[in-house]
């Protein structure tokens, strides 16, 4: 388990391919990540003959590393060196990391470091041989639920259970932005109803009111993507925050932890007495 806090909920700034390949970049990010109060930095992982047909990669697209998109894929992919350095770097500020994999040669490439967590990131949830790596480590895993039926969510349970291997789904809705009437929120319950498991939930949307509004009705972990600059070049920019955007959710999240508090039914708090006393003492002149 990542927490012993029943009302903690377990954050993960996705940094994912914002970085634009540059590990400079990588660094400002964890660090803004963990001066916001990010439990968790996530990172992406992708062996990229693999992911792509050739046809794919040989096909036309305009960005900094070229005109194709195998220049673009291949600026974006971290080298085993610079995963290193995130791995150290990470240690030093003292959050945790992780990265999706896409692939299990990437998942395979993962298992070098400690990592006290895996995510199954939506597209990969129909890939049943990877899933059973992923459950064959028993390492906890959220998994993402996006794009997925309800047979796609039954069989990645099943994996999951029949391995062992702890995990949490997220309730997600795979548009980049997403707009508020797509949510959808009360599946977070439906979920955890149907599943008898933690569900958490991982957003797309602009602002940070539906991930707060996520955690008020229950989600148990919440995943947002995160950038230095909305405007920078990269395809999930614009559904990320930035740092003043994230310190809020975070703040904005501890404040509810502190809130739930536990069921007192009937207990009148220290600080009330005074104040009641005050407030009735025309009722208690009179009884």
């Amino acid at each position: 388990m990542l927490s012993t806090n029943k009302n903690e909920v377990f954050t993960i700034g996705e940094i994912g391919i914002n970085h634009n390949g540059d590990i400079n970049i990588a660094k400002k990010l964890i660090l803004e990540a963990k001066l916001g109060g990010f439990k968790s930095v996530k990172f992406q992982k992708r062996t990229i003959e693999y992911v792509y047909s050739k046809e794919e990669l040989d096909a036309l697209r305009e960005s900094p590393w070229g005109t194709t998109n195998r220049e673009q894929k291949e600026g974006l992919e971290f080298s085993e060196s610079e995963f290193d350095q995130i791995n150290e770097y990470c240690n030093e500020k003292e959050i945790l990391w992780s990265a999706s994999a896409w692939d299990i040669k990437s998942l395979e490439f993962l298992d070098n470091y400690n990592l006290k967590f895996h995510k199954i990131a939506s597209p990969m949830i129909i890939d049943k041989d990877f899933l059973e790596e992923v459950a064959s480590r028993k390492i906890y895993t959220f998994i993402s639920t996006g794009m997925s039926n309800r047979e796609d969510i039954d069989y990645a349970v099943k994996i999951f259970r029949k391995n062992n291997c702890p995990f949490e789904l997220m309730h997600c809705v795979s548009i980049y932005p997403l707009d508020p009437e797509k949510v959808n929120l009360s599946t977070i319950e439906e979920l955890k109803k149907t599943y008898d498991c933690k569900v958490g939930y991982s957003g797309h949307e602009n602002g940070i009111a539906i991930s707060i509004a996520a955690v008020a009705i229950g989600a148990t972990s919440i995943e947002r993507h995160i950038t230095l600059d909305r405007t920078m070049y990269g395809s999930d920019q614009s559904a990320s925050l930035e740092p003043v955007g994230f310190r809020n959710l975070i703040g904005s999240i501890k404040k509810i932890e502190l809130a739930f508090g536990s069921p007192k039914v009937g207990v009148i708090d220290e600080k009330e007495i005074p104040i009641a006393n005050k407030l009735r003492s025309h009722i208690y002149r009179n009884m």
